[in-house]
């Protein structure tokens, strides 16, 4: 069979991506492979509905495929408006409705990666809080406790020092999921964006508390850190800031 036979019984299973490599195998190649014939093949896979309409394109169907199946390369995010050294974060923890926890917290120290956790960390929790997910770490000093009975509920608001302005990031949420296997108890709440974005929603803001295993009283929690983060949406420091910047601002 002639190579050039062998070539127009191939191409028509090629991906497009891959028939477009052969364009570039040589001329005898890329005049075979500019046939709009193995191109409408392609479009009619991706989009059927458009080789039904009764009147062709009035371009070619290679020109559709290339101008509307691009790769989307991500593009990099701009410079953040704002930084962590311009916020501050306000967080307050109820057991039974009686305050536990209520701290002012600096936006740098709240950094990724500025803290090392103490000695008697379970493994899941170390695995956890090395990991290369992005995640915001208050550490508790002096440590408390929380008995296992008691409804915990948390606040947190962030205000921009450059403004004044405040945004709520967690209103009342219940702990209400513990893992005792990573040893963190687990809140979230739904941000609230400003109304000049209105396409985004259903983003999280979570909130856990870090503890050690208690030996001596299984009905207790040992806490020794906090951790905020926005995993639904954010995984970096620039991300996080510009998804803040987003916030209904008051």
């Amino acid at each position: 069979m002639p190579c050039e036979e062998i070539l127009k019984a191939v191409f028509p299973f090629l991906e497009g991506a891959d028939l477009a490599k052969c364009m570039v195998v040589s001329k005898q190649w890329r005049d075979i492979a500019q046939d709009d014939y193995f191109w409408k093949c392609l479009c009619a896979k991706r989009w059927p509905s458009i080789c039904k309409r009764p009147q062709p394109p009035t371009v070619t169907f290679h020109h559709l495929f290339r101008t509307f199946y691009k790769r989307q390369h991500r593009r990099p995010l701009l410079p953040p408006r704002m930084s962590l050294n311009d916020l501050e974060f306000y967080v307050d923890i109820w057991s039974d409705e009686s305050l536990i926890f209520s701290e002012v917290v600096p936006g740098p120290t709240l950094q990724n990666g500025f803290w090392i956790p103490p000695p008697g960390v379970c493994d899941a929790l170390r695995f956890h809080l090395e990991g290369p997910e992005y995640k915001m770490i208050l550490p508790v000093e002096p440590r408390f406790t929380i008995p296992l009975s008691h409804s915990v509920t948390v606040s947190v608001l962030v205000v921009r020092k450059d403004s004044n302005k405040v945004a709520c990031l967690i209103d009342k949420s219940v702990f209400d999921y513990i893992d005792r296997t990573a040893y963190r108890a687990l809140a979230f709440d739904y941000l609230d964006f400003s109304p000049s974005y209105p396409f985004v929603s259903e983003i999280r803001a979570w909130i856990s508390l870090l503890f050690l295993d208690n030996g001596s009283n299984e009905g207790v929690i040992d806490v020794f850190g906090i951790e905020l983060d926005f995993c639904d949406a954010a995984n970096s420091e620039k991300e996080v800031l510009w998804l803040l910047d987003m916030l209904d601002w008051k």
